[in-house]
């Protein structure tokens, strides 16, 4: 399968992405996404996908969603200006705000979404996996709501990491299991909670975290998330009269960024980059950059870009962020990267590290470590482009990544701190 290579082929898949054309009925974004998943789970991605054609276009499902957005997650969230970084990097920086969202991030909005969806479909219990664990805070609240049992697998590394998250898990509900093979991170535990959906496609539910997995799950978890996208745009030709000039979100598996992307993919005036985790450097294993660094290949279900070596087999990843720590990527994202619409750049440990530091002290906000990898993008984009409007995509609070914070913002004391 090949990539998008030619100026032509870019320029038709371009209109394509902007007709709404994909997914296409094979589940495909041009050459990548599909559904590569174990024969047990052909019928429960089948039933899923009429599922989910027919409930997202449901008048009534709607209403109650938009409701439930309204009145339980409260949405919509703010788009806050930040005057303080806005002197400091010399444009006009505009966040939007999906930390004030419940559970403390744009999780809630798939979560909640696909809960409802999988009580429609008659599952009887609900499975997912979380690697910095707002996506399992998320769903073990939705869960809650609807009134299902949810289990939920983590790598032992990211429960180490993100342990007020796993309490606040138990405390909603949720079954915590700690997943000790492989990397013990987001992958092992997606790979758990395969194997728990392989068990009982029929009963079980898998609630799938990210814009990843085989079709239909990045079409629905863009449709759940692209509400953002949608209020963000309304509110900056609100307040600022304005689309903005760059719109940045920092990108895992690619949740929250196509969530944001996606209402404004046919501005062409909109600059669109997604930040990645650039981790420790370029080498192999030292990064979470899946697009700069990736090649294509096939994980967890679908053809997308992955980090793997030249025999084919999937690298530990690293990122001081675990949200971020995941060696593949939506598909969507590995189109929209091949026709040039938007582009992908890393950020390392350090850079987030000093933008969540400055985030802090400036605007009185602490960014989730994957947030605070836009924001360190946004700042290098603002340094070339004085007055513009940059609108970043703030996916998180930073509440969870105390511990790794203790361990390094807190650990050696700047100049305010003495």
């Amino acid at each position: 399968m090949n990539a998008i290579d030619t100026a032509a082929e870019r320029e038709r898949a371009l209109a394509d992405v902007l007709a709404g054309r994909y997914p296409d009925e094979r589940g495909r974004y041009g050459p990548f996404g599909g559904r590569y998943v174990p024969e047990t789970l052909i019928p429960a991605h089948e039933r899923l996908e009429r599922g989910a054609r027919r409930w997202l276009a449901d008048a009534a499902f709607q209403a109650e969603l938009n409701q439930e957005l309204r009145d339980w997650v409260g949405r919509p969230t703010a788009l806050s200006p930040a005057p303080h970084l806005s002197r400091r990097w010399g444009a006009q920086v505009w966040l939007k705000r999906e930390d004030l969202a419940h559970t403390g991030a744009h999780k809630i909005n798939n979560a909640l979404g696909q809960a409802m969806l999988a009580r429609r479909l008659g599952a009887r219990r609900i499975v997912a996996e979380t690697g910095a664990g707002q996506h399992g805070v998320a769903c073990a609240a939705a869960c809650a709501r609807v009134g299902l049992p949810c289990t939920v697998y983590m790598g032992a590394l990211d429960m180490e990491r993100q342990a007020p998250n796993v309490g606040r898990m138990r405390l909603l509900g949720a079954k915590v299991v700690a997943v000790n093979s492989g990397d013990r991170t987001l992958r092992a535990a997606i790979d758990e909670a395969l194997r728990d959906w392989v068990a009982d496609p029929t009963g079980t539910y898998y609630l799938l975290g990210s814009a990843v997995g085989g079709h239909p799950y990045p079409y629905i978890v863009r449709e759940l998330q692209a509400v953002i996208g949608r209020e963000a745009r309304a509110q900056m030709l609100e307040r600022a009269g304005a689309l903005p000039d760059a719109l940045i979100a920092c990108v895992g598996g690619g949740s929250n960024s196509i969530g944001l992307f996606h209402a404004f993919l046919g501005d062409a005036g909109v600059d669109i980059i997604g930040v990645e985790a650039g981790g420790r450097g370029a080498a192999l294993g030292e990064n979470a950059a899946t697009v700069v660094y990736g090649r294509p290949g096939v994980l967890h279900g679908s053809y997308s870009l992955l980090l793997q070596d030249r025999h084919g087999q999937i690298q530990e990843t690293h990122s001081i962020s675990a949200g971020l720590d995941y060696p593949g990527v939506g598909p969507e994202h590995a189109l929209l990267a091949s026709i040039g619409r938007v582009r992908y750049e890393t950020v390392d440990d350090g850079e987030a590290l000093e933008a969540v530091r400055e985030c802090c002290r400036l605007e009185g906000i602490l960014p989730a470590l994957e947030s605070a990898h836009a924001l360190a993008g946004a700042r290098r984009w603002a340094a070339t482009h004085a007055g513009a409007r940059v609108l970043v995509g703030l996916s998180g609070r930073g509440d969870k990544d105390m511990p790794t914070l203790s361990q390094t913002l807190l650990a050696q004391p700047d100049e305010a701190q003495r």
